[in-house]
């Protein structure tokens, strides 16, 4: 193994603690069930570090989201259903599929053009597959806001869509309405219909990002980071007034989150 570098080794290594005879034991017993939660969660680590613009971090968790590939590449090839090299392969005609502009005789005019031709690569290519509708194959073990998106995107696709945000908009102030009457209703909140409602405003409000060219993901990292933000300077505050949240009513606690709303050294994306 000390002879191998590269990609060559770590799959050596994948291999060496898979093995039933003197492998490690935690790493025989799982299976692509028990290793996609770690995949994903491995994913938005290197998310997380481009956004804080750590690059070392970025470069070891771009290692850890490799290793997630290699596992399951691995299980794949004991199962005998393909190995890492026909990943690689896969995606590599795929790239090459989907750029004819680099890798044929076609031409793009810009990025814009690129993006339309590699939607229009995809349709032709779901067209040829088993896909019977134009939402088969959106993934169902993406973040739910994701999915909202890819879903509205593809239905956008095949012209179910409003013409511009005002009609995004209006159906969000519908379903606002629907989920209010859900929560105030006369014989007592229904709960199972208050979440159903409230799926369908989270739906509409993803729908309003769309029109707007915005990533809700990104928009809610925002105000997440503007929440940590202010509740930081919040409990800083109150540290300093010889209080604490535990002390702290509402009242006070809301003073102190109007004076981060208003300060302008409070570190918030966007402000």
């Amino acid at each position: 193994m000390d002879q191998l570098h590269g990609i060559e080794r770590l799959k050596a290594i994948m291999t060496r603690l898979r093995d039933p005879d003197g492998g490690c034991p935690w790493d025989q017993v799982q299976n692509f069930a028990t290793i996609a939660p770690y995949t994903i969660e491995e994913a938005y680590e290197v998310a997380d570090a481009i956004e804080r613009g750590d690059m070392a971090d970025l470069k070891d968790e771009l290692g850890d989201l490799l290793l997630q590939v290699i596992y399951h590449a691995e299980m794949a090839r004991e199962d005998g259903e393909f190995a890492f090299d026909d990943v690689v392969a896969a995606i590599s005609d795929k790239m090459v599929r989907r750029h004819p502009h680099v890798f044929g005789d076609e031409t793009v005019a810009d990025a814009e053009a690129q993006t339309t031709a590699w939607e229009e690569t995809k349709a032709i290519e779901r067209a040829k597959s088993d896909a019977k509708g134009a939402l088969e194959g959106v993934a169902r073990g993406l973040p739910a806001l994701l999915r909202a998106l890819k879903l509205q995107k593809r239905a956008a696709r095949v012209r179910f869509d409003w013409p511009d945000v005002a009609g995004a908009m209006d159906k969000l102030r519908e379903e606002l309405d629907e989920f209010d009457a859900e929560l105030e209703a006369p014989a007592g909140a229904d709960m199972a219909r208050v979440k159903d409602e409230f799926g369908d405003v989270l739906f509409s409000l993803v729908n309003v990002a769309r029109k707007l060219d915005m990533d809700p993901e990104d928009a809610l990292r925002q105000a997440n980071a503007k929440f940590e933000g202010r509740f930081g300077y919040m409990e800083d505050a109150l540290i300093e007034a010889g209080r604490s949240m535990q002390d702290a009513d509402l009242d006070e606690m809301m003073h102190y989150w109007d004076q981060a709303k208003a300060k302008k050294q409070v570190a918030e994306p966007g402000t």
